[in-house]
């Protein structure tokens, strides 16, 4: 994984619209940037919503917040429609920024080892360096952390 204080790689994914979108859109905001492993997946869908809910919070601190996942374009626009997600979902299916951040990594369930994503956040400042680095983040939680990170409960 990166680390705090080395700048963010730069990237140009496809939203859930198709429309390509890259980091340096949001020179001058906050970002959010979290890596998630898969749409519709019970943790996955919680800590999407959990981002909705507290949308809000994030645009007073002029923080945009960016989803991303090695699911499909379509993928992300039916989670996205089924759970009313208003922000940004980015898909990496060939695993480009995955990989740049770090994210890809070895992981065991049940004693089966496997590649996959790692849900993981990086908050990104104005400028484009990596402010924060939160790994094995929780589904529930990590919406709220941020929050608190940033000053707001």
């Amino acid at each position: 994984m990166l680390s705090a204080g080395s700048k963010a790689p730069q990237f140009t994914l496809p939203d859930k619209d198709g429309n390509p979108v890259s980091l340096s859109d949001f020179f001058g905001k906050k970002v959010v940037l979290y890596f998630y492993p898969k749409d519709n997946t019970p943790g996955c869908t919680r800590q999407a919503c959990a981002f909705a809910e507290r949308l809000a919070d994030f645009d007073r601190l002029g923080a945009v917040v960016i989803g991303v996942s090695k699911d499909s374009v379509a993928s992300h626009q039916r989670f996205a429609q089924k759970h009313n997600l208003p922000f940004l979902l980015l898909s990496d299916p060939e695993l480009q920024v995955i990989q740049a951040y770090g994210v890809w990594q070895e992981k065991k369930l049940y004693g089966k080892v496997s590649m996959g994503v790692v849900r993981s956040t990086y908050l990104i400042d104005e400028s484009g360096m990596i402010e924060q680095v939160m790994p094995k983040v929780k589904p529930d939680q990590n919406a709220a952390e941020i929050l608190a990170y940033w000053g707001i409960d």
